[in-house]
């Protein structure tokens, strides 16, 4: 969700590894994120007013480009039950679609295979199957909690005899959404999740991202609520919890239940700001640092979405319809910094616009190699503006990546040794010169402001 938290946690940077110990009957178990997920969502380009149409536009376009390298995610963020979103700014305007149990459903409108033949809402399960035909993955978002329009008629859930009174802690609601109340952490509770899960399930969902619960607040109740619904649904579903920054004391905690948890509150397509809100490029550079000791399989620490492309008809934060205001050498160090973190990496270009600069970036294949297969990736030098991260592909392959923060053109000269790398010379590979270059000892770079190097290196 994109709307503007003004408290913000600074997290100190951590030495040494803390990886989370391997996780019991969790995703470790069924295969879900063994690497770090992959897709396109719709928020950045449609924030609450996706529709089916240009949700299909989007999913041909990625089956045809993206997912060869791996972009198999396909996900409708959030919205997609409003029949008015264009009124979110007056929360007293909204019109919901609800089912007979109180759950939201698509409106037939925006998503018109939400209807069968008979005029039935059957809610996502078309669009599921459809998705999973182009040979990729379904996701959704939803706002944690319970409608308050299921509550104010009080409807039944379903599979038992609770109602929506019972489920609702109307003491709780979320800061920014005004849709929901929160869920007891009770029988009633757990029987809501239940109900909402098995209708996932039904629907095909592969990903469900979970707002307003890893941070402000941080709601540990419904987090387990959701995820024991997710094994009762019998249904392998990746979980995403969603905003942050999740705070580090959390991390076992979180590790144990979720899939994916953001680090950070929402990032766009600023290099660095004086504002809190939102997060940019230059910012996520200490909780990278400070979270990648954690990122294993089925563990996937998040740094949020990829604000590359063309950002329109509605992103929901920033001056409107638009090109990433991202340069490529921003969008370069973005996407090295994600790759040499292991975060999950999820784009939110409107993909029917792609264009070619964009595409040659997220089509790098050494790059996404590093993100999906990097072992002990971590910080290892700050210098000024300078930072230097190394990780291991295996098979004595290194990576190191090294930023330039400033404003100015940075001049880095330094012996391979300065990084760790101790081997006396190495073959490299410039990843985003697509180039390999003579064997080297040292890094003799002229890095641009806000861009970066990126070396492939065998000895």
């Amino acid at each position: 969700m994109r709307y503007q938290i003004t408290a913000f946690i600074l997290f100190a940077a951590i030495a040494g590894s803390r990886a989370l110990p391997a996780q019991q009957g969790k995703s470790s178990d069924v295969g879900i994120a063994q690497t770090p997920p992959m897709g396109w969502n719709s928020w950045d380009s449609y924030g609450l007013t996706i529709n089916e149409a240009q949700f299909r536009s989007n999913v041909q376009v990625q089956t045809a480009k993206l997912k060869p390298f791996g972009w198999n995610y396909s996900i409708i963020d959030e919205g997609w039950f409003l029949r008015n979103p264009q009124d979110r700014p007056h929360p007293e305007l909204l019109q919901f679609e609800l089912d007979a149990f109180g759950r939201y459903i698509p409106v037939p409108a925006r998503f018109p295979s939400a209807l069968d033949a008979q005029g039935r809402n059957e809610g996502f399960a078309a669009m599921g199957r459809w998705v999973h035909a182009q040979g990729l993955k379904f996701g959704i978002h939803i706002v944690r909690g319970i409608p308050r329009e299921s509550v104010r008629q009080n409807l039944p859930v379903e599979g038992s005899a609770f109602h929506a009174i019972d489920v609702a802690d109307q003491t709780d609601a979320c800061p920014w959404d005004p849709t929901n109340w929160g869920v007891k952490d009770n029988a009633a509770g757990q029987a809501w999740y239940d109900s909402l899960l098995h209708q996932y399930a039904a629907w095909g969902v592969d990903f469900l991202k979970v707002d307003c619960i890893a941070d402000h607040p941080y709601r540990i109740s419904e987090i387990r609520q959701i995820q024991l619904a997710i094994e009762h649904s019998g249904r392998p579903i990746l979980l995403s919890l969603s905003p942050g920054p999740t705070d580090l004391s959390h991390a076992a905690e979180i590790g144990s239940l979720a899939q994916m948890w953001r680090i950070s509150n929402d990032i766009w397509d600023v290099w660095k700001s004086d504002r809190p809100f939102p997060r940019t490029v230059d910012s996520q550079f200490a909780l990278a640092a400070a979270w990648a000791p954690y990122a294993q399989p089925g563990n996937w620490p998040d740094a949020d979405m990829l604000p590359f492309g063309e950002l329109r008809p509605k992103p929901d934060v920033g001056p409107g319809p638009r090109k990433t205001r991202l340069t490529i050498d921003e969008q370069q160090t973005m996407l090295t910094l994600w790759a040499m973190a292991r975060s999950p990496l999820m784009l939110g270009a409107n993909l029917t616009m792609l264009d070619a600069e964009t595409l040659q970036l997220v089509t790098n294949r050494d790059v996404l190699q590093i993100d999906q297969k990097a072992l002990a990736s971590r910080e290892i030098l700050q210098e000024g503006d300078m930072v230097a991260w190394t990780a291991d592909l295996g098979n004595r392959e290194h990576v190191l990546a090294i930023f330039n923060r400033g404003d100015v053109p940075l001049h880095v000269t330094k012996d391979l040794a300065s990084f760790g790398l101790v081997v006396r010379t190495w073959k490299a590979r410039d990843v985003w010169q697509r180039k390999t270059v003579t064997p080297i000892h040292s890094v003799d770079q002229m890095i641009a402001p806000h861009g970066c190097v990126l070396l492939m290196l065998q000895p």
